[in-house]
């Protein structure tokens, strides 16, 4: 049984490490390279998690059996709008991958937006991986119709998805 935490503020190589956890598991669902995350500067990472773990700003939320991390998942404030927040950089662990990681870390962004008294919350989905659709539908996202091009791969789509909160 995984729990859900947040990520503190002295955790910046817990963050970065995740990070490319992620991007090198998964590299054709993010919006950046592992090359690129890799090469940022230790101050962009302290500036990011600085971001993530003030109170009253974005959110990053830890999935954690016992002392592994085996999932990740920001809880974004939308800078287009102000009632909506959105989800980003959500990524579990292969191994952890259907054992209710994803639908745990999905509760507490959903959670935390409620909490920040937002109408919706919203996401890009890689449209090639139907696992990660599955997973946000079953939690009450619907497809809103937009995609575009991942920034990474413009032969591969992003979908937008949004929860009504």
């Amino acid at each position: 049984m995984v729990e859900v935490r947040k990520l503190g503020p002295h955790e910046v190589n817990l963050h970065r490490d995740l990070r490319l956890r992620a991007l090198g598991d998964a590299p054709d669902s993010f919006g950046e390279t592992i090359a690129e995350a890799a090469a940022r500067p230790a101050s962009y990472w302290e500036q990011l998690t600085r971001s993530v773990t003030q109170p009253g700003q974005d959110v990053m939320f830890l999935a954690c059996d016992g002392h592994d991390v085996v999932g990740s998942a920001y809880g974004l404030v939308d800078r287009a709008r102000p009632d909506a927040g959105r989800v980003g950089g959500m990524w579990v662990e292969p191994a952890w991958r259907r054992h209710g990681v994803g639908r745990a870390l999905l509760r507490d962004v959903i959670d935390w937006g409620r909490a920040r008294a937002f109408r919706r919350l919203g996401l890009w989905a890689p449209d090639h991986n139907p696992g990660a659709i599955a997973l946000y539908s079953r939690a009450g996202f619907r497809q809103t119709g937009d995609r575009r091009p991942l920034p990474t791969n413009p032969s591969l789509s992003i979908i937008a998805m949004e929860i009504e909160l």
